[in-house]
């Protein structure tokens, strides 16, 4: 799983010009799925997204997490984020789960996500020509990758 985290002060999906997922403060999580991704990798990415201290403490340091401050998630499924640029100009998405298969892990992405957060996961709709609106607060924005834990 590959994850483009990025810390905003609000941030919206509309699909057929109807708001599907929508948030304050909080984190707008970008998710490419493959098929080497398990629910160890889910288990761990969502427990590493809510406890990120990424959010500024009453000092000025980034201290706290997306769970403390009691901001929101919004999650957006994203194939493009396996896209492999070694040859030619045209990127191949060969690395990109089909449906079937990344669709039941985007759902129980959304679940645990939700479990860690203690509440509701805002979310896009797997597949559809999404328009992500986004106020990207910093910014701050981490990529993150299952399959190279650092």
């Amino acid at each position: 799983m590959r994850a483009v985290i990025q810390r905003v002060t609000r941030a919206s999906v509309t699909v057929d010009g109807k708001i599907t997922g929508s948030i304050q403060q909080g984190l707008l999580v970008l998710l490419g799925i493959e098929d080497a991704d398990t629910m160890e990798d889910i288990t761990w990415l969502s427990n590493k997204i809510v406890n990120l201290r990424i959010f500024s403490d009453a000092t000025g340091v980034m201290n706290l997490s997306v769970k403390e401050t009691g901001g929101g998630i919004l999650l957006v499924s994203q194939f493009t984020l396996h896209a492999s640029t070694k040859k030619g100009n045209r990127p191949s998405y060969i690395r990109a789960s089909k449906p079937d298969i990344a669709i039941p892990m985007y759902e129980k992405m959304i679940t645990q996500l939700g479990l860690d957060l203690g509440k509701r996961v805002e979310t896009g709709i797997f597949g559809a020509d999404m328009k992500v609106d986004l106020l990207n607060d910093g910014p701050v924005t981490i990529v993150i990758d299952t399959q190279h834990k650092e």
